[in-house]
């Protein structure tokens, strides 16, 4: 019943379980090379980059639910997020049904160390591949307390534990050449309305549902009345209806209705 699709996670938000992330609150900031905006209240372009060879991918490429997350291993919501998307790898992801796409958003005014962390993830990749990348991550992001607590001298050490070279990453991570992949990365989740982390993106293969459209529209409604007036859009539909955004560390059960509902 659309009624149950609709209320459900409208009462998780009732409750108290309030949408989380690390947010720059300012309508222009520098992050780092990033400007993070705020997003249009009219749909967004959100012309986002094709997902190729480069990109880090657990699941099944041709999903049908197919997420793409910019993250900062420093922020506290990211954390929990995190959580979550992998508890979809392990409901969904056996039967081909979710793909995760990780891509990188340090917010250097809040977390200085998750730029260094975000480059030392793509060494990582680099020495071990792309599950040498998700052990990592998952290790890192079990690892830190966020929020600039970890030591970055743990890192070659989680290297380590994780089967790589410690000679080999350290003299990756020193010579600064992922720099600008995670740069680019930043840049992009700002580019298509980005303002703090997780931000994240399904990439539909077809137009949303009326259902998918109704369950965004009703349940960014409902968090926007509990949130402080001309605060951006905790969810919506892009301007092509193929692509749904997510902004902030929204709990399991919501995520689970946009993906049955994408599933559908």
């Amino acid at each position: 019943m659309k009624q149950n699709i609709l209320t459900i996670p409208l009462a998780i938000i009732v409750a108290g379980a309030l949408i989380g992330g690390a947010v720059v609150y300012t309508n222009k900031n520098s992050v780092g090379g990033t400007t993070i905006t705020t997003p249009k209240k009219e749909p967004l372009e959100i012309n986002i980059r094709p997902i190729d060879s480069t990109d880090h991918i657990v699941g099944n490429p041709e999903a049908k639910a197919l997420l793409v997350e910019y993250s900062d291993t420093e922020c506290p919501f990211c954390k929990m997020f995190h959580a979550t998307l992998n508890r979809f790898v392990d409901e969904y992801g056996k039967d081909g049904n979710f793909t995760w796409v990780y891509r990188h958003f340090p917010l250097d005014v809040l977390h200085q160390k998750a730029r260094q962390e975000a480059e030392a993830t793509e060494c990582a990749a680099e020495l071990g591949g792309n599950a040498a990348f998700w052990e990592y991550i998952n290790t890192l992001y079990k690892t830190t307390q966020s929020n600039d607590r970890f030591d970055l001298a743990q890192l070659p050490v989680l290297a380590e534990q994780v089967g790589i070279n410690r000679a080999a990453f350290e003299s990756c991570l020193s010579s600064g050449r992922h720099a600008a992949a995670v740069e680019a990365d930043a840049q992009e989740a700002s580019a298509i309305g980005g303002r703090g982390t997780p931000y994240s993106v399904f990439i539909l293969r077809e137009a949303a549902s009326k259902e998918l459209r109704e369950f965004v529209e009703f349940n960014n409604a409902e968090i926007l009345k509990r949130q402080q007036p001309g605060s951006p859009d905790a969810m919506g539909i892009s301007k092509d209806e193929r692509k749904v955004f997510v902004s902030g560390a929204m709990p399991y059960e919501i995520m689970k209705a946009i993906i049955d509902l994408i599933l559908k």
